[in-house]
C-alpha cells in the first residue's frame, strides 16, 4: 500500500533567494573551462517541436525526447538545419530581398561569436461569427540570440500585445485577468486588451554532458500535446536548470520562482502578489532504441507564511538527490509535493507510444476508479509519428488525458500547483477526461494543421468545490469522487489553418484559421465559430483549446 507518508518526504524545501540562484549558475559555469559542446536552444512550441518527429523518434538513435526545450545536437541538427533554411534561394542578391525570405534582420556570424536579431510581428482580423465579434491581434515583438565560442548560447523574445478576442476567450481572461499562458491583462473588464511579456535565457555547456540554463522561460516534460506533469501552460517564470546527459541517461533538476495573487482571494495580510518556490527533478532512462522511461518529483513551498515572515534556510531545497527531500513541512504551511512516471516505446520506426501517470496522493484502492479525494492522481496515453502513411513530413498525435478532481489542490492555495494561478499541467486543471488528435502536413512553402479535441469535464457550482479548480484549497474528505462531478460539461473544440511560409528564421508567415467551439452543460449550450487571418511570426505556444 502506498500512503501520504511517501510523499511527505519531499516536504522542506529551501527558500532560496534570486541572488544566491544567479551566485550558483555563475559559479558552476566558469568551475569547468575545457571541452566543446554545442548550446543552441530551441524555443519550445508543439508547432516546432512536431517536426523533428522522423529524427527523434527514429529507430537509429536513442534521443531523449521528454526534455523540452531541446538543444541541438548531432541527432536533431540535420532536421533544425533544414527547418531554418527553407526554401533558400542562393540567388536572392538583393539585401531586402534576402532579410525578407531567407535571412534574420541583423545577422553576424564570426570564429568567436554569432548574433542575430528580428523583428517579430503578429497581426490578425478576425471574427466571432456567433457573438457577432471582431477579434484582432496587434502584436510587436523582437528576438535575439546568439552564441560565444563552442559552449555558450542566450537567447530573448518580447512581445507588446494588444487584442480582442472572441466572447468565450474574453470571459476567460475577465475571470482570471490574465491572458492564458502569458501575462497579466493591463485593462480589465475592457474589450481590448492589452498585455506585455519578456522571454530570456542564457544557457551555457561546459563539457558535452552538462548544460546550465538561467533565465525566465517554461519546461515542458513529456512527449505528449499536454503534460500531466510539467507544462508550457502558465507564464514564464525565473528559473535555474541543471541538465546532465550520461549516453543512456539524462538528468534534470530546476528550480524556479513563481507567483499566485495574494489577497483578496488568498484572505492574507499581502498587498500584492505572493512567491512561491519550485523544485523539479527529472531522470529519463534510455533502455534501448525503442524503450525509455522517466521519474519525475516536484515540490511547490511557499516563500513565507501567511504572516509575511520568511522561511528559514533548508539546504535540502539544493539537494540534487530525487526523493531525498527532508521533513519540515507544518500543518499550517503545508508543502505541494507531487510525482509521476512516463514511458515511450517505438513501435515502429518514426512512431512511439507513450505514457504518463501522475501521482499526488495515494491510497491503497481506488487508484483508477471512484474512491473519495484521498487518492488524486492522472493518466496519459498517446501516441505520435511521422510519415503517416508513407507521405513525408505528414506528422500526427493522438492523445488521451485523465485527471482525478483535486489533483494540485493544497491546503494552503498559496503552494497550488500554478504559476499566476495557471496550471502546471493539463490547461483544464483537473477533473477531466480529454482525447486529443492532431495531424501536420508541409509541402513547400505550404503547411496545414488540423486539431481535434473532446473533454468531458466538472466545474464547482458557486460556493463549491467539485476538483476542477487546481488554486481551490484541498480539505480531505471521505465522500466518494468521480472525474467529472460537479456541473456536468462537454467541450467539442476544432481548429485547422493553412500558411504560407515567408522566412523560416523567425517562421514569418500569411496564415489564415478556423476554429469551432462547444461547451455544454445543463445550463448552457455556448458555441463559437471564429474565423481569422493574419501575418504571424515566431514559433511561441499560444492556446485557446480549453
Amino acid at each position: 500500500m502506498i500512503n501520504n507518508t511517501y510523499f511527505v518526504a519531499m516536504q522542506n524545501i529551501y527558500r532560496l533567494p534570486v541572488k544566491k540562484i544567479t551566485l550558483i549558475a555563475a559559479i558552476m559555469a566558469f568551475a569547468v573551462q575545457f571541452g566543446k559542446a554545442q548550446a543552441v536552444y530551441v524555443p519550445y512550441s508543439y508547432q516546432l517541436d512536431q517536426k523533428f518527429n522522423a529524427s527523434i523518434y527514429s529507430l537509429d538513435n536513442s534521443f531523449h525526447t521528454s526534455l523540452k526545450p531541446f538543444l541541438v545536437d548531432s541527432i536533431i541538427a540535420p532536421k533544425y538545419n533544414e527547418i531554418m533554411n527553407r526554401l533558400y534561394d542562393s540567388t536572392r542578391k538583393s539585401w531586402v530581398i534576402r532579410k525578407i525570405f531567407n535571412e534574420h534582420l541583423f545577422d553576424v556570424k564570426t570564429k568567436e561569436y554569432t548574433f542575430y536579431a528580428d523583428y517579430l510581428p503578429d497581426l490578425q482580423i478576425g471574427r466571432d461569427v456567433n457573438n457577432h465579434i471582431t477579434t484582432d491581434l496587434n502584436t510587436r515583438g523582437y528576438q535575439l540570440g546568439g552564441t560565444i565560442g563552442n559552449n555558450f548560447f542566450f537567447y530573448s523574445s518580447g512581445y507588446e500585445n494588444q487584442g480582442k478576442f472572441p466572447a468565450y476567450y474574453s470571459n476567460i481572461i475577465n475571470s482570471i485577468n490574465l491572458i492564458p499562458g502569458q501575462a497579466y491583462n493591463r485593462n480589465p473588464g475592457k474589450a481590448s486588451a492589452d498585455w506585455s511579456y519578456v522571454s530570456a535565457i542564457v544557457s551555457y555547456t561546459p563539457i558535452k554532458q552538462l548544460n546550465i540554463t538561467l533565465g525566465q522561460d517554461k519546461t515542458f516534460i513529456g512527449d505528449g500535446y499536454r503534460s500531466l506533469l510539467l507544462s508550457d501552460f502558465a507564464p514564464n517564470y525565473p528559473l535555474l536548470r541543471l541538465t546532465a546527459n550520461l549516453g543512456k541517461v539524462q538528468y534534470m533538476i530546476e528550480w524556479a520562482y513563481m507567483e499566485d495573487q495574494g489577497a483578496p482571494r488568498f484572505d492574507t495580510p499581502f498587498g500584492n502578489n505572493r512567491r512561491k518556490w519550485g523544485a523539479f527533478h527529472y531522470l529519463d532512462w534510455n533502455v534501448s532504441k525503442r524503450l525509455s522511461f522517466g521519474y519525475y518529483d516536484a515540490i511547490i513551498t511557499s516563500e513565507a507564511n501567511d504572516s509575511g515572515q520568511l522561511h528559514s534556510f533548508d539546504p535540502n531545497f539544493v539537494n540534487p538527490i530525487v526523493y531525498s527531500n527532508s521533513f519540515n513541512s507544518t500543518p499550517s504551511q503545508p508543502d505541494n509535493a507531487l510525482m509521476g512516471f512516463t514511458g515511450k516505446y517505438k513501435i515502429f520506426d518514426k512512431t512511439a507510444l507513450y505514457a504518463q501517470v501522475l501521482l499526488d496522493r495515494v491510497s491503497g484502492s481506488g487508484f483508477f476508479s471512484g474512491g473519495n479525494n484521498s487518492n488524486t492522481n492522472g493518466v496519459q496515453i498517446g501516441i505520435r509519428g511521422a510519415d503517416l502513411f508513407k507521405v513525408n513530413s505528414f506528422n500526427y498525435l493522438f492523445e488521451f488525458n485523465t485527471v482525478k478532481p483535486y489533483t494540485y489542490q493544497s491546503a494552503q492555495p498559496i503552494t497550488s500547483y500554478t504559476n499566476f494561478e495557471e496550471p502546471l499541467g493539463d490547461p483544464l486543471g483537473a477533473n477531466f477526461r480529454e482525447f486529443i488528435g492532431i495531424l501536420n502536413y508541409t509541402t513547400g512553402p505550404f503547411d496545414f494543421m488540423g486539431q481535434i479535441n473532446y473533454a468531458k469535464y466538472g466545474t464547482s457550482p458557486t460556493g463549491t468545490n467539485a476538483g476542477n479548480d487546481v488554486n481551490q484549497p484541498y480539505v480531505a474528505s471521505s465522500a466518494p469522487t468521480s472525474v467529472g462531478q460537479g456541473i456536468a460539461t462537454d467541450l467539442y473544440y476544432a481548429e485547422g489553418t493553412i500558411s504560407v511560409l515567408i522566412n523560416p528564421k523567425y517562421n514569418l508567415r500569411f496564415e489564415v484559421g478556423g476554429v469551432f467551439r462547444a461547451e455544454k452543460t445543463a445550463l448552457a449550450d455556448n458555441k463559437t465559430v471564429w474565423l481569422t487571418f493574419g501575418l504571424r511570426s515566431t514559433f511561441r505556444q499560444l492556446y485557446h483549446d480549453f
